[in-house]
């Protein structure tokens, strides 16, 4: 890894750590038995613009946060993150747009989260209809927000301040 990814590594690991253990309150939606912590899911989809290890690395932060603020099945569902964070970094590598990563991304991030949560007892139903589709519309609000940060910090910052162009 180069320098520039790992301090854009650290720096988007800390905001994957400080969102819900500093603003899981404030910014936190919870219809029983789904729950949601708007702008979690930014720090990892723009993680996926550097490299899929900073993905990894940047998922596997929020889902430490996750873990520690809400417990063990908040905390398994972020870990799904890893999945569709490395897949997306994957993507962009090979030269897919942000706003196609993150449309594509979106199916395998909300089946993975309520595949994950089956193991915790939920029946299909809350499960499929809702922590998946919860987590559909959570992506969805997620990605409109990353895809603004990210052409922000493209406009604003020479390129060769960016790990990655990301198109």
């Amino acid at each position: 890894m180069r320098v520039k990814e790992i301090v854009w590594g650290g720096i988007l690991t800390c905001l994957a750590l400080v969102i819900p253990l500093s603003f899981g309150g404030v910014l936190g939606i919870t219809i029983p038995p789904f729950s949601a912590t708007l702008a979690s899911h930014v720090p990892v989809m723009l993680s996926m613009a550097i490299s899929p290890l900073v993905a990894f690395m940047v998922a596997a932060g929020s889902a430490f946060g996750f873990l520690i603020k809400l417990g063990p099945v908040v905390g398994a569902r972020a870990g799904m993150h890893i999945i569709f964070a490395v897949l997306g970094a994957l993507m962009i590598r090979r030269g897919f747009t942000m706003k196609s990563v993150l449309l594509a991304t979106l199916p395998v991030h909300a089946v993975s989260e309520a595949l994950i949560v089956l193991l915790f007892g939920f029946s299909l139903h809350n499960a499929g209809v809702v922590i998946g589709i919860g987590t559909a519309l959570h992506h969805g609000i997620d990605s409109i927000i990353t895809l603004t940060v990210f052409a922000l910090l493209k406009s604003t910052m020479p390129t060769s301040t960016l790990p990655t162009s990301g198109k």
